[in-house]
């Protein structure tokens, strides 16, 4: 393993019965960068990011976190958590939390850093369970950061977050990166995977199916949005060199090309009463969706 990276995953796969959550799985996280790990429900994601915390063993392949077992203490000691598993005492205060929490860690953030990193001041001596959701969420990632980690590992961190929390929170991770952490995100929101991250890994049915920044995710399958009013079909559509995915619906139809032009000249050749057309860039949920339905489309 190169010392630039903090964290692998080597032809692991993992097994859970007759189930097959991960197949061969091999990625690493690079030091001082924001990893986002990408997928439907189901695709493998928070398997993943357990098996690089140590909390469970692949069924072959191995994991490593700095270079070492992630299972032992002095390598958990340098990694922080935020998982959507377990539960948290709801009759514990806040303030009783973040100390519970540091007294885990030899060399912790101070309490201070702790409330004013989540974003917790003045909700201090306020019970977990009498939190909103978004309080709760900003809770954990307080608790994840107690340890001053050099590696964080968040799933899914900002449920339950307005526009304007979430934007913060994406300046403190920021923030937490220009000091030299190392993020590794798993998020539902792919506009804050296109705006936090360095590199982007899309994962389907356990295996990866896409991995590099995020505008070369975008370009791998479409790089132009086309909709317009059609009288064509699905199927008609579909036959039309450079187009990657066709949605319609009342007439009323979505395309993503990888170039645009040809895709319109050959729509207006075919439906000369074609109207309403507008052409865009596309987005990095119009290339996500376009990676993890291939199958199903086939």
């Amino acid at each position: 393993m190169s010392a630039t990276h903090v964290a692998r995953l080597d032809h692991v796969s993992k097994v859970y019965g007759n189930t097959v959550a991960l197949r061969e799985l091999t990625f690493e996280v690079e030091e001082g960068s924001v990893v986002a790990l990408l997928g439907p429900n189901g695709a493998g994601k928070t398997t993943a990011v357990k098996l690089l915390l140590g909390l469970t063993a692949p069924t072959s392949g191995s994991a490593s976190l700095f270079g070492g077992d992630p299972r032992k203490p002095s390598t958990r000691r340098r990694a922080g958590a935020m998982l959507q598993v377990g539960k948290v005492p709801e009759t514990l205060r806040v303030d009783e939390h973040i100390e519970l929490f540091r007294s885990y860690y030899p060399r912790p953030l101070s309490f201070n850093q702790a409330i004013q990193l989540g974003g917790l001041e003045g909700i201090e001596k306020r019970k977990f369970g009498e939190l909103s959701g978004g309080q709760k969420q900003r809770l954990l990632f307080a608790l994840a950061l107690c340890g001053d980690p050099d590696v964080l590992f968040l799933d899914e961190p900002t449920l339950g977050f307005d526009v304007e929390v979430r934007r913060a929170f994406w300046k403190q991770i920021r923030g937490l990166v220009s000091r030299g952490k190392t993020v590794l995100l798993t998020t539902h929101y792919l506009e804050e995977a296109d705006a936090l991250a360095d590199r982007i890994i899309v994962i389907d049915h356990g295996s990866i199916v896409a991995d590099g920044t995020p505008a070369q995710i975008k370009g791998k399958t479409s790089s132009h949005r086309i909709r317009c009013s059609t009288t064509l079909d699905l199927a008609t559509v579909r036959t039309i060199p450079r187009v990657t995915t066709v949605d319609i619906e009342n007439g009323r139809a979505e395309i993503l090309v990888t170039i645009a032009e040809p895709v319109v000249r050959e729509l207006l050749r075919l439906d000369e009463s074609l109207s309403n057309l507008e052409v865009s860039g596309a987005a990095l949920d119009d290339a996500f969706i376009a990676l993890t339905t291939r199958e199903e489309a086939a």
